[in-house]
């Protein structure tokens, strides 16, 4: 495992210095994390999630863990929306915004409809090893307190641990409705990961 994060690392660092290509001096620039509002977002985001009151019914842990994840992807696009400048990052953050709070519409729809019955108590333990990992791998990410930048930087993060915990519910799940919405979220997400790292290697921030 430590392996595997130190070539997270190590690969995140590589996509940035290509993408450092361009500035005349060829410097990678790193903000502190305490100081930096996009893993702020993050960090809240992860606690809340760690403190879920689990139920051990998959499609309704999936439901409320997703509710808390998607949020977090709304709170960081608002900010992109609000300080960022790139036209592209801020068309990318409405969409997520517009997809994200009509899936929160439906994960509230079957929460509301669906009492918890089922009880797979091995779900728990590896959705919380996936947001262990998850929050590692965001406290190696590269930023550099450019709104832009760092926006996409840890939303390719954010869609990555959302995708396990789809990928999750596939296995797990028994409601076709959660089973549909995960691979939805896998499609959708896989995109806009391959969409956002070529704008970071593309762009030069």
């Amino acid at each position: 495992m430590k392996n595997n994060l130190i070539m997270l690392s190590l690969a995140g660092l590589m996509i940035f210095a290509q993408a450092c290509s361009k500035d005349d001096d060829n410097q990678i620039t790193i903000q502190e994390h305490d100081k930096n509002q996009m893993m702020s977002i993050m960090h809240i985001m992860m606690e809340k999630m760690m403190t879920m009151q689990k139920t051990n019914d998959p499609d309704n842990d999936f439901a409320m863990m997703m509710k808390m994840h998607h949020q977090g992807a709304i709170d960081m696009s608002n900010d992109e929306l609000k300080s960022g400048d790139d036209a592209l990052m801020k068309k990318t953050a409405q969409m997520i915004i517009d997809a994200q709070t009509e899936e929160i519409a439906q994960l509230t729809f079957f929460l509301n409809s669906h009492p918890a019955h089922a009880n797979v108590p091995e779900l728990g333990m590896q959705q919380m090893a996936n947001m262990e990992r998850s929050g590692k791998i965001t406290d190696l990410q590269i930023i550099n307190g450019d709104i832009d930048h760092d926006f996409a930087m840890l939303m390719i993060q954010h869609h990555q641990s959302a995708i396990e915990n789809a990928s999750l519910e596939l296995i797990y799940g028994q409601e076709e409705s959660m089973k549909s919405l995960a691979k939805n979220i896998i499609t959708a997400q896989d995109k806009e990961i391959k969409d956002l790292h070529a704008w970071i290697i593309s762009d030069g921030k």
